[in-house]
């Protein structure tokens, strides 16, 4: 085998740098002054076609390192080389055992090192947010344990999130429902004056005492805040018994607001939401049964932007969006049946009364909306075959996150809402349109009818008479 003198001498310098420097030197001067016996040359052959061999493809350029750097045995570093590469001046430049590697050595060494303590830093970062979020999360499952606190149930939709509300929007809410009921005391007033009613004038001076110790509480809590003392750690416990008065005093109002309304039908009322509050709603006493198509309807009343709120709402046990009317944000109103939703091309929020129905079957989930006696919209497959479950709560002005519970202040009804009515079949477009123009055919509803003895009212939302198509706009 004929071996070109390229092959060669690349062999020749592999040979050379894959021995130890001291035994490369002291061969060559055995062979510069004795020459090489006939066995040393046929290994030398042998090993020069070994060589050879590899020189025809990607040749391997070997360092020898230092025995005194690595315990004493001979090290080797190997690098790829192409194959048209003259290797042996950068054989020989790098065979010579220096610096270079012990530097090489070195900066290994330091970056290991920088490394290891780059991730013991990373493993403190870690364990410290770890710890963090598992305090967040014990926090977190302590407001939910408590009464009303906020449940998000997988799959439930988020309609809005939540708005953090500080102590001055608290004042003005308050100072706002104050006002609202001073207004209403000063209505009963003028009746007492002109009737001479005894019982009358002594629960107007309860009354008015009741005020001027809600305005104090306020007074104290504005100063807290313009002196920046600690009195707002326990916001939440003042908070509750501030409704709490509110609550006693609106049902004191009610009850002396009952001499006025002898003569007035129960069912000739409003409710009023004055505030954007998670504590104003009136519960129907009352349960749904079980419907597999229904009839919603009612009249409203809102100016509030964005979005009226909830008018209402009804959960129950594992489902607290059952059945759901909302307008949140700058979207649409929107119906809610078993978490489904359907968009209804409602505009009530100018400040206008406004006759509302939502009609729905379970067959094909079909929906149809009425504003004002005319259809505006329809559509299907709106919770399909799943009827309108039992045992379930149904909240006037407040979207329920939990059964009864889990009100958000952002999601509330601002507004007045009178003559809701709900029925356990699809009404007529001619029925609907009785019922918004006040037509003397209009029918109640057979499962729920719009009386004042069918509800409960907390949190200072008022009552007022109510003629529809009569006081309109």
């Amino acid at each position: 085998m004929q071996w070109s003198s390229s092959a060669q001498n690349q062999a020749r310098c592999i040979k050379a740098a894959a021995l130890p420097q001291a035994e490369y030197n002291k061969r060559a001067r055995a062979r510069s002054h004795n020459g090489s016996s006939a066995k040393n040359s046929e290994n030398t052959t042998q090993h020069r076609r070994h060589h050879a061999g590899h020189a025809a493809g990607d040749l391997l350029e070997t360092f020898p390192s230092s025995s005194q750097d690595f315990g004493g045995q001979t090290q080797f570093i190997c690098t790829s080389v192409p194959k048209d590469m003259d290797i042996c001046a950068a054989t020989l430049q790098n065979s010579v055992p220096g610096d270079d590697l012990k530097t090489t050595v070195m900066q290994l060494r330091e970056t290991v090192l920088q490394q290891k303590e780059t991730i013991m830093n990373q493993k403190e970062t870690i364990r410290e947010l770890t710890s963090k979020l598992a305090r967040c999360e014990s926090q977190s499952g302590a407001e939910d344990a408590r009464p009303g606190g906020r449940r998000k149930e997988p799959g439930s939709k988020n309609t809005m999130g939540d708005v953090s509300r500080g102590p001055a929007d608290t004042l003005t809410q308050l100072s706002q429902t104050l006002q609202s009921l001073k207004q209403r005391l000063e209505n009963l007033e003028q009746f007492s004056r002109s009737n001479n009613s005894v019982q009358a004038n002594s629960l107007k001076d309860l009354l008015q005492s009741k005020i001027d110790d809600l305005e104090k509480q306020v007074l104290s809590r504005v100063n807290n805040i313009e002196e920046g003392k600690p009195g707002l750690r326990n916001e939440t416990e003042q908070r509750g018994r501030v409704e709490s008065t509110l609550t006693s005093l609106h049902q004191r109002i009610t009850d002396l607001e009952k001499g006025q309304r002898d003569n007035r039908p129960l069912d000739k009322f409003q409710l009023t939401f004055p505030l954007r509050t998670n504590y104003m709603y009136a519960k129907v006493k009352k349960s749904l049964p079980e419907m597999y198509a229904l009839t919603v309807c009612m009249w409203l009343k809102s100016n509030a932007s964005p979005g009226v709120g909830t008018p209402f709402s009804y959960a129950v046990p594992g489902q607290a969006n059952e059945l759901v009317l909302i307008e949140w944000g700058n979207n649409p109103m929107e119906i809610l049946i078993n978490d489904k939703v359907a968009k209804l091309p409602f505009l009530i929020n100018d400040g206008k009364w406004h006759h509302i129905c939502v009609t729905w079957t379970t067959r094909d989930g079909v929906w149809e909306a009425f504003q004002d006696g005319v259809k505006r919209g329809s559509g299907e497959n709106l919770a399909p075959y799943h009827p309108i479950k039992p045992q379930g709560l149904l909240i006037l002005g407040q979207e329920q996150d939990t059964l009864g519970g889990g009100f958000d202040a952002t999601q509330a009804f601002v507004g007045d809402l009178a003559n809701f009515h709900i029925w356990d079949r699809k009404l007529s477009v001619g029925e609907i349109y009785n019922l918004a123009t006040c037509s003397s055919k209009a029918q109640v509803g057979n499962v729920f009818a719009w009386m004042e003895t069918s509800l409960d009212i907390y949190g200072g939302a008022s009552k007022w008479t109510f003629e529809a198509c009569r006081q309109l706009n």
